[in-house]
């Protein structure tokens, strides 16, 4: 349990809610029912082994805060996540009732599991262990099938160590899903690709010989489409890009919007992981907080690229 003023707001609340839940307990020293609440708040933030952070805001001293938050009455807790509030009450609960609350928002102990083991993935494989990578994410899905990301992430993996069986199988409880998320059909289109070319004679050709055929023709959608396909799947993601640029320019709707789809699916493998970051500074919180400070962007060659051909396409769409 941490006490909070307007100094530490941003670092305990804001910032610690982009990577664990956080409760803010509004509080005074003469309010009667804080003192019933205060300590089973502290026995259920032990209890919950690090699903959540506890902390306490003195409403007299810390009347900005307060104010902020619109804190009519006290005690007042206020469930904070991503640096927003998303949900709260009011009145000294018992402890039932406190567990239905926090039970409703938090992650399960096997949701933390699964994530850690995904988190642990990504630092094996930025040091280049591929296989034990794939091992921890299969482990956090046999943890918890439903964390997306970690499937992402596996069957990614699996592709890019031509596991394609096993890729077909982990992706298709994603694709299931209603509705469908968008990266697993990237996903999906990438495996499509791969299929053809291996299955396809035109995927053996040298890319001269594909550009001698749309020479004699521009309108040879067919082998456009061949050719960007091969080019995606040897990873020249731009060159397979203008390919299928040169196709919706020419007809958008051909083949049940293919090349659209197929270009979609490409900015959608190459668009950069969101990194888990608090709110910036020099905005407000949905608290209303003003946080000091200015931010500082970072700028991602990998997002600049994805930037520049998503308006290529809208261009050509419109």
């Amino acid at each position: 349990m941490i006490n909070v003023t307007l100094q530490n707001f941003e670092a305990e609340v804001v910032a610690a809610s982009a990577t664990v839940p956080v409760l803010v307990d509004f509080w005074a020293p003469w309010c009667g029912p804080c003192k019933v609440i205060g300590p089973l708040l502290e026995k259920l933030e032990v209890a919950y082994n690090g699903r959540f952070k506890l902390v306490k805001i003195d409403s007299d001293q810390e009347q900005q805060l307060s104010q902020a938050f619109g804190i009519r009455s006290i005690p007042t807790c206020i469930l904070m996540s991503g640096g927003k509030p998303v949900d709260g009450f009011t009145g000294a609960l018992p402890e039932g009732q406190l567990k239905v609350f926090l039970d409703k928002h938090l992650p399960s102990e096997d949701e933390l599991e699964a994530q850690a083991g995904a988190e642990d993935a990504q630092a094996l494989l930025a040091a280049g262990d591929s296989q034990a990578a794939l091992n921890k994410l299969h482990e956090a899905l046999s943890i918890n099938p439903g964390n997306d990301d970690a499937r992402y992430d596996y069957v990614k993996l699996l592709i890019e160590n031509n596991l394609l069986e096993d890729a077909e199988a982990a992706l298709a409880p994603a694709l299931a899903a209603i509705p469908r998320q968008l990266r697993f059909d990237a996903l999906k289109q990438f495996l499509d690709a791969i299929s053809f070319a291996a299955t396809d004679a035109r995927g053996e050709w040298a890319i001269e010989q594909f550009d001698a055929l749309i020479a004699s023709n521009k309108r040879d959608f067919e082998t456009r489409l061949a050719k960007a396909r091969v080019l995606m799947v040897r990873g020249d993601w731009t060159a397979s890009m203008d390919e299928l640029l040169e196709i919706i320019l020419r007809d958008k709707a051909w083949s049940d919007a293919v090349a659209r789809k197929t270009f979609v699916a490409i900015l959608e493998l190459l668009t950069p992981p969101k990194p888990k970051a608090a709110p910036q500074a020099g905005t407000k919180t949905a608290g209303g907080i003003e946080l000091a400070g200015k931010a500082v962007a970072q700028i991602d060659p990998q997002a600049q690229l994805v930037a520049s051909y998503r308006r290529k396409l809208s261009m050509a769409l419109n």
